[in-house]
């Protein structure tokens, strides 16, 4: 029960004070499970894209920190191929008293700004270290291409 007063709170407060250019919502009205949505900052290697991910909540929550897997696909150093996000607050800096709010402003903030340290993919971040211009080339095909075909996708399913 603790949980879910938490967690109504948590996005309550979300709701009341909106992170700019990122989406929220429950997936199935479950408070356990959250779609969000980020849109990429202008001056990101990713602008002009929407990048969607989960955010699973143990039953246990606040105890033990949320899950997030990236529902679009993106060429990131912190992001693995099966949308894993590598943060450490979602590892071992994790701790009762981080808010939900904070969870996403950092993942944010991760996706806009990649960086080639504490990475998933260490091939991207080398990349990103020695040659800057392909990677920031590639990001930007990828980020055409993926959000593309999402947006085909659903043309297809509204028709």
């Amino acid at each position: 029960m603790t949980a879910l007063r938490r967690l109504q709170k948590e996005l309550r407060d979300i709701n009341n004070n909106p992170l700019e250019n990122l989406l929220v919502e429950t997936k199935d009205d479950n408070l356990f499970q959250w779609e969000c949505t980020i849109i990429a900052e202008p001056d990101s290697p990713y602008r002009g894209g929407k990048f969607k991910f989960s955010l699973s909540l143990p039953q246990n929550f606040p105890f033990k920190a949320p899950s997030v897997t990236f529902n679009t696909k993106i060429y990131h150093p912190g992001i693995n191929e099966e949308g894993a996000i590598c943060v450490p607050v979602l590892r071992d800096e994790w701790r009762p008293s981080v808010t939900l709010a904070t969870v996403l402003s950092i993942i944010q903030e991760k996706l806009n700004n990649p960086s080639p340290d504490d990475p998933f993919e260490p091939d991207i971040a080398a990349l990103l270290k020695n040659d800057k211009t392909k990677f920031l080339a590639t990001a930007k095909e990828w980020t055409k291409n993926f959000i593309l075909d999402e947006i085909a996708v659903f043309a297809i399913v509204v028709m």
